[in-house]
């Protein structure tokens, strides 16, 4: 009997510890799954190690399996790898106080993309999508010790397969069969480099009573008093519990409430208020404010889990309205209307895990310094890393999001469009709380596509209507309704809104203008034919000398070598370069001139483009060129090279982007001087206008005092023909208005008759790097500064005119300042 009460308490405290360990092991745990991977091709026995994220590219890189890819024709000789499967494997540990929990989920934020995954030899997952999130419950197979396995079959083989069961030819090839960045398969600007692996995190998450499956932190509404929120939360409950929610705004506690939720999942809609907020601008209209927020989960006093982020307040309105010349497209920001200045960006590298932190911090800074407040994130890359929207919301940057569609039309079976379903759901619902996403668009020039580009062609009535249907199923329903359940983030259906073949392409919606580059048309149609909103147009340029040398893996500046020709993607873009700069600038004879003189000309033909748009002000409310930067060293439209240096453009789009900008407009006998303020007061000053001869004698000027009303472009002065007529070539005119200037000149750069002199500079030591002072006594024309040590100019390709002074930072690491200049000058006899 004794013994039997004696086994009997024993059973008791072991009860009661083993309750009271379950009690203080509540708290959710997450292990990161990226160590001791190691990967081989499926048909092969040896296994290299592999560091995860990856791509099987870059692993068999660092393996020093494969070249380099970006070097040379690298590119043609690794085909091979996109042909092949591959298979990945770790072992990783649980420690006994994770495996007592009772719920454990593997969680996979990125696999690409057709993958079968095993855990203890148990297929767990097949995924079919490189942009969604799996999550997988593995408690009844999680053990101390773990073997994963992931199987990468090629895409080919899937889309093969989906293309016989289609029955008809769709555009553009098989690459709109697998949902996987769609720029892998090449692009007029991009390699073709189809990769596989683990290209996301793999964690562990495991927990006993509760755990926060999102968090949707929603202004409800916003004035100067007060904003009314609302934190909608998703809650996976394992058994009956009493919970306790908290919210915090900037460590403080702004609301708690308490729970009693049954075993499932839950979704907790708890609203709270901020008093007197802060709101969150732009960058170039005022602070772009952040809040930082806290969700806990408490049980007994003791946190179960948390999820912190940061949140700016403020208003955001797509408005597309008919009126008496179309229909508008433009933003209005916490209630005003804002001139978009921008960009489109691709993604920085063919293979995504080379992207560091410190490139999104180093691009997005340059996007600031350049005066951009909107960056559109094209529908032919990733849905970025939440790094990318961390720091555009950090950095006062707007975003127009694509959809990851792009010039094609996709399938619109069942299983199809149930994969993009969750592929949307997954995305909007990881990016809804990000402050800067402005607009989720459709797609990129699919409807363009289709109605213009000849896809209709030999197809008959009901297959047409099938494919179209698709479309409006994918485009019209599935995307939007998502968008519109999930965020208060208003949608687009496609961009643009019509093709260049449409007249209606400049008097509504949005617009692509690739009259200029693809048609040949010059520079001077992009400042006749000025559309609502510009979300595309550009023209190409070669990237910096240092990339031409590391393409060409050698000194040599040669822009013929087979190796560099491999790194132009479109078909006729040397031709179309020369022809347009033919036309507007003299053609040097030697290859480094060349490429100078390339960068002279994206600059003055953008440049003239965005300045149009920005005058056009309130008809025109947007001007986002094609395109930031490159995903390998190549020639293309960028304003910064692989690299990450400057092009003439982006000094260029930093000159035109500035808030207050003075503009001039080339009339049949006059020249029209605007003075456009994107600011949100009114500015008053002299607009001081000077008549310069490229000797610095003053031939003409003018001050007048006016006023400018905020948000506005307006013309200030006209300057009649027979002030420069008969000088054109040998004058320039200079504008201010306050702190602001501005050159003009009356004839194209090849006719401009400039003299040579001499560029004076003098060097001095500052901290981080070097100070320039340059003088001249003469006009020196598009001043390039170069260097052969690393660093950054603060100023380039600019204009010097004679008897003044032009100060330039160089920063560099470097212990001396060996600079070498060119000047448009000397390209003119």
């Amino acid at each position: 009997m004794k013994k039997l009460i004696y086994q009997s308490l024993k059973l008791l405290l072991l009860l009661l510890i083993s309750g009271c360990d379950q009690a203080t092991n509540d708290s959710l745990s997450r292990q990161n799954i990226n160590d001791n991977w190691q990967f081989k091709q499926s048909l092969d026995s040896t296994w290299y190690p592999a560091t995860i994220p990856s791509t099987v590219h870059t692993d068999l890189y660092e393996n020093k399996q494969i070249p380099y890819p970006f070097v040379g024709d690298n590119e043609s000789q690794l085909q091979w790898i996109s042909e092949n499967g591959w298979e990945y494997k770790t072992r990783f540990l649980v420690d006994e106080k994770t495996l007592q929990k009772r719920n454990h989920f593997l969680n996979f934020e990125g696999l690409d993309t057709y993958a079968s995954v095993y855990l203890n030899d148990s297929l767990i997952l097949k995924s079919n999508n490189a942009f969604r999130y799996w999550k997988v419950d593995v408690t009844a197979l999680l053990q101390s010790e773990n073997y994963l396995k992931i199987d990468f079959e090629p895409t080919t083989l899937i889309e093969e397969s989906e293309k016989e069961k289609l029955g008809y030819e769709l555009p553009e090839g098989l690459r709109i069969f697998s949902r996987k960045a769609q720029f892998q398969y090449g692009w007029d600007w991009g390699p073709i480099f189809i990769t596989s692996g683990v290209w996301r995190n793999v964690y562990l998450e495991s927990w006993n009573r509760a755990k926060l499956e999102d968090t949707y932190i929603k202004q409800i509404s916003l004035t100067d008093e007060l904003a009314q929120m609302e934190a909608e939360i998703e809650i996976n409950i394992a058994e009956e519990t009493e919970l306790v929610l908290e919210i915090l705004v900037s460590d403080r506690l702004a609301v708690t409430q308490k729970l009693l939720l049954t075993k499932g999942e839950h979704l907790v809609k708890i609203p709270f208020e901020i008093n007197n907020p802060k709101r969150w601008w732009p960058h170039n209209l005022g602070e772009p404010h952040l809040y930082d927020m806290e969700v806990r989960l408490r049980r007994n006093n003791k946190i179960l889990d948390v999820e912190k982020l940061k949140k700016g307040l403020r208003t955001i309105e797509h408005i597309a309205e008919k009126d008496e010349v179309g229909e508008s497209f433009y933003f209005k920001v916490n209630g005003e209307a804002v001139f978009m200045k921008g960009a489109n960006y691709i993604p920085q590298n063919s293979f995504q895990n080379w992207v560091e932190d410190s490139h999104y911090e180093q691009l997005l800074n340059d996007a600031v310094a350049a005066n951009m407040n909107m960056l559109r994130v094209w529908g032919g890359g990733i849905y970025e890393n939440d790094v990318f929207y961390e720091k555009c919301d950090e950095k006062g940057l707007l975003v127009w999001q694509d959809f990851m569609f792009a010039c094609a039309m996709y399938p619109g079976d069942e299983s199809f469009l149930e994969n993009v379903q969750q592929e949307a759901i997954d995305n909007v619902k990881r990016l809804r709380n990000f402050t800067s996403i402005a607009l989720w668009c459709g797609n990129n020039e699919v409807s363009e596509g289709w109605h213009r580009w000849g896809w209709q062609e030999g197809r008959s009535e009901p297959e047409k209507e099938e494919i179209w249907n698709n479309y409006l199923k994918m485009f019209d329903t599935i995307l939007p309704n998502t968008v519109n359940k999930l965020t208060e983030v208003p949608y687009w259906e496609t961009s643009p809104k019509f093709g260049r073949g449409d007249i209606r392409y400049i008097t509504e919606g949005n617009a692509h203008d690739w009259w200029v580059w693809h048609d040949g048309y010059p520079f001077e149609s992009l400042v006749k034919n000025v559309p609502r909103f510009m979300s595309e147009f550009g023209f190409q340029a070669f990237p910096s000398y240092e990339t031409i040398k590391f393409i060409n893996d050698n000194d040599s500046i040669d822009i013929n070598s087979a190796a560099f020709k491999t790194h132009q993607k479109h078909q006729i873009s040397f031709e179309r370069i020369k022809e347009y700069m033919e036309h507007d600038f003299p053609v040097p004879d030697n290859d480094e001139d060349y490429v100078y003189m390339s960068q002279l000309l994206q600059a003055y033909g953008i440049g003239k483009g965005i300045e149009a748009h920005r005058r056009a002000r309130p008809y025109n409310m947007g001007s986002l060129f094609w395109q930031l930067n490159d995903c390998w060293p190549s020639v293309s439209w960028s304003s910064i090279d692989f690299f990450g240096n400057w092009k003439a453009l982006h000094y260029q789009a930093k000159r035109s982007f500035e808030n207050i900008l003075v503009s001039f407009e080339t009339g049949e006998k006059s020249i029209g001087v605007f003075v456009v303020n994107d600011l949100l007061e009114n500015q008053t000053g002299a607009l001081k206008l000077k008549l310069l001869d490229f000797y610095g004698n003053e031939l003409w000027s003018e001050n007048t005092e006016i006023s400018v009303a905020k948000s506005s472009s307006n013309m200030y002065s006209r300057i009649p023909e027979e002030i420069y007529k008969g000088q054109e070539g040998k004058v320039v005119l200079e504008a201010y208005f306050n702190d602001t200037s501005s050159l003009f000149y009356f004839s194209k750069p090849k006719d401009l008759i400039l003299p040579q002199a001499k560029l004076n500079y003098q060097i001095t030591k500052v901290i981080d790097g070097f100070q320039i002072e340059f003088t001249s006594e003469v006009l020196q024309k598009n001043v390039f500064l170069f260097s052969n040590y690393e660093g950054f100019f603060s100023d380039n390709y600019f204009d010097l005119l004679p008897g003044k002074s032009i100060v330039v930072k160089f920063e560099t690491k470097a212990k001396t300042c060996e600079i070498q200049h060119k000047t448009f000058n000397t390209f003119i006899r």
